[in-house]
């Protein structure tokens, strides 16, 4: 499931924004013998595939940098904001700032855009520049949006969505994390997976407050899933994540840290909280 109750984007879908095109064996399906069941039977329906690509960095300010003078700061600050500018007028673009929530992290660039290329890109180029030397990055997570395998009886039409949600994005925090089943889960039949999955959605639905995008990284990454919740009260998150270590479900899970408060800003007010603003706004 890509998103229940909410959205992922506060903007369009970025350039290169149309539905991709079908998968390139897509066409040679239907004449193959082995892509078909029984003679006269209709094709299976196809596997849900990826199609937006979501990258998640989290980024730290050297400590040689945080002892350097004001000056140096600053001109690295209006780097970095050059940066998010120029991410941000390429593909869907939202900082958030981890200062005072971890102590190895401190700020989060989420990206999406319809191609891996476009994400790669702006990467290296960050890494090319006078930025490469001055941020680490400790976590850094690639997924992709995809159609859920599971129905979701209280939220209509979500199984079915395949791209992030571009309504909303107006809430004060996110909570982000990866995460991966155990192999026992998938060996479960398919009705009995859905039967848990009907607590796990039932329990969400209970916190009107929290909106959910969940994306995938099978083969990508090292983690299955990418889970990123928005909200504006983190003790509604902690109620919520409570109760979900109560169900069925969470048995199943073989790993689901580290885990992430961030706090949304906007371009200005990032660089104040990490110390890359010229002193005079500081003051």
């Amino acid at each position: 499931m890509t998103t229940t109750r909410g959205n992922a984007a506060a903007h369009p879908p970025s350039p290169g924004g149309a539905e991709p095109s079908a998968h390139p064996h897509a066409a040679h399906a239907a004449g193959d013998p082995h892509a078909r069941g029984d003679a006269g039977a209709p094709p299976a329906r196809p596997a849900a595939r990826g199609v937006q690509t979501v990258k998640f960095s989290f980024y730290r300010v050297r400590d040689e940098l945080r002892a350097a003078p004001a000056g140096e700061r600053a001109a690295l600050g209006r780097d970095l904001r050059a940066a998010l500018e120029r991410s941000a007028g390429r593909m869907l673009t939202r900082v958030y700032s981890t200062v005072g929530t971890r102590r190895d992290a401190d700020f989060l660039v989420w990206q999406v855009h319809d191609e891996l290329d476009v994400v790669m890109d702006w990467h290296a180029e960050l890494l090319a520049g006078p930025l490469g030397w001055a941020l680490e990055r400790p976590y850094s997570y690639l997924s992709m949006t995809m159609r859920s395998q599971y129905a979701n009886a209280l939220h209509e039409g979500a199984e079915s969505r395949d791209r992030l949600r571009t309504d909303g994005g107006d809430k004060r925090y996110l909570f982000v994390y990866p995460m991966a089943k155990t192999r026992a889960w998938y060996t479960l039949p398919a009705d009995e997976r859905q039967r848990i999955m009907n607590e796990h959605i039932a329990i969400g639905h209970r916190y009107h407050g929290i909106k959910i995008n969940t994306t995938y990284s099978y083969g990508l990454d090292d983690q299955e899933f990418v889970v990123a919740f928005e909200g504006d009260d983190p003790g509604e998150f902690l109620a919520l994540v409570r109760e979900l270590r109560d169900s069925e479900s969470s048995s199943f899970t073989l790993f689901d840290t580290p885990m992430f408060t961030c706090r949304r800003m906007d371009g200005e007010s990032l660089l104040r909280h990490v110390g890359l603003s010229p002193a005079r706004d500081r003051a």
